[in-house]
């Protein structure tokens, strides 16, 4: 016990360490705590069970969604997802189409090219939400577009989680359709909650303790993640859904007492995804990785360039520069596909594509802030 306890102060005082040089030059600490874990990998790794690391990721991930969500009203929610149907329209079209032509590139199979594309397709909502908190960027805006595109992204994975991991089974066209009906329609009731009955859930959530406050926020976030999974809908959607409907004086406390676990568990988060990368693999599936990134994050700034198309020029190129990171949702549709028995390649090369854009994308989002327009020349006035 005692040499486990050494191990998790070790790390912890690592991350600390991460995070102030984070905090002093201005940087988002993600791409370091990232390549902390790539450290930790090649060094032997870390000795928790897969199941250990997936919980921790899950509850990191909604409690992430979670404090995205207080940020926003259902009814700002509303305006944000009517107005971005073209803008969802080219998110799909332009990020999901790369992975899945690379995939009959490499010579994969119809099945792991759909999968390839689903995980170019997907941005990270975990690491999106953390680096526009870290950069104070969720009052910008072009946030609300930025938001729009990740909640219809992860709507999504509603129809093709459900879709792939029937498909990657060998099941029929039933069951997959069955999955799909399940999931969709309780995404629609959690919406539909959400919008309309949140003000009974900040009732009976409201108390004059901070302690009860705490407890019973986090209880009824894990019920809700638990039912995402249980019903193969995206646990970060419910999670999302929740914050939305709290309301009032609640949003503030709830923010104030969950703020710091959620830091610890983003942290432990990202630096346990990488410390679960095979360091020796990398480099067989660097250049395919490595190519794939590029193109696709440059489809998300075009993808970004459109949704924030009422933004001045530097919300366009934030909003596209924050889309950029991909990450939890591609690793776990890479997952159902080795499990599944799929192309053998397939987990390097997500896994090496995912890092890059989760170091690339938070720093092209912070540099993203220092795009400049210079205001046009007045024509000079001719003298008489």
């Amino acid at each position: 016990m005692e040499v486990v306890l050494l191990e998790l102060g070790a790390i912890i005082l690592a991350l600390a360490l991460l995070a102030r040089l984070a905090a002093h030059t201005g940087f988002s600490p993600i791409p370091l705590y990232l390549l902390a874990g790539l450290a930790v990998s090649a060094l032997g790794g870390v000795d928790l069970s897969r199941e250990a690391i997936q919980l921790e990721a899950d509850i990191a991930v909604a409690l992430l969604l979670f404090m995205l969500g207080l940020e926003y009203t259902g009814e700002e929610l509303s305006a944000s997802l009517r107005t971005s149907r073209l803008g969802s329209a080219v998110d799909f079209l332009l990020n999901f189409t790369p992975g899945f032509a690379a995939g009959f590139i490499l010579g994969w199979s119809v099945l792991e090219s759909v999968v390839l594309g689903g995980i170019t397709y997907i941005s990270s909502s975990g690491i999106i939400a953390k680096v526009l908190d870290d950069l104070n960027r969720l009052g910008n805006r072009e946030t609300p577009a930025v938001l729009s595109l990740l909640v219809t992204e992860d709507l999504a994975m509603a129809i093709y989680l459900p879709l792939v991991t029937v498909a990657l089974a060998g099941g029929g066209f039933l069951s997959g359709f069955l999955s799909v009906v399940i999931a969709v329609s309780t995404v629609l009731l959690a919406l539909y909650m959400a919008l309309r009955h949140g003000r009974h859930v900040t009732r009976i959530l409201t108390h004059a303790s901070d302690e009860v406050v705490l407890l019973s926020v986090l209880a009824l976030l894990l019920l809700v993640a638990a039912l995402g999974e249980l019903l193969q809908f995206s646990a970060a959607v419910g999670a999302f859904l929740l914050g939305i409907a709290l309301s009032g004086s609640l949003v503030e406390r709830a923010r104030t007492v969950l703020g710091p676990l959620r830091d610890l568990l983003a942290a432990v988060f990202f630096l346990l995804f990488a410390a679960g990368v095979e360091v020796g693999s990398i480099p067989g599936v660097i250049v395919p990785a490595l190519v794939l990134a590029i193109v696709t994050m440059l489809t998300k700034l075009a993808t970004g360039w459109i949704a924030a198309g009422s933004c001045a020029l530097p919300g366009r190129v934030r909003a596209g520069a924050a889309l950029m990171s991909r990450g939890e949702f591609s690793v776990v549709i890479a997952d159902l596909a080795v499990v599944a028995g799929a192309q053998a390649r397939l987990g390097p090369l997500a896994v090496t594509y995912v890092l890059i854009t989760a170091v690339v994308g938070p720093l092209a989002t912070r540099y993203a802030g220092l795009v400049k327009v210079k205001p046009p020349a007045l024509p000079q006035q001719r003298s008489v």
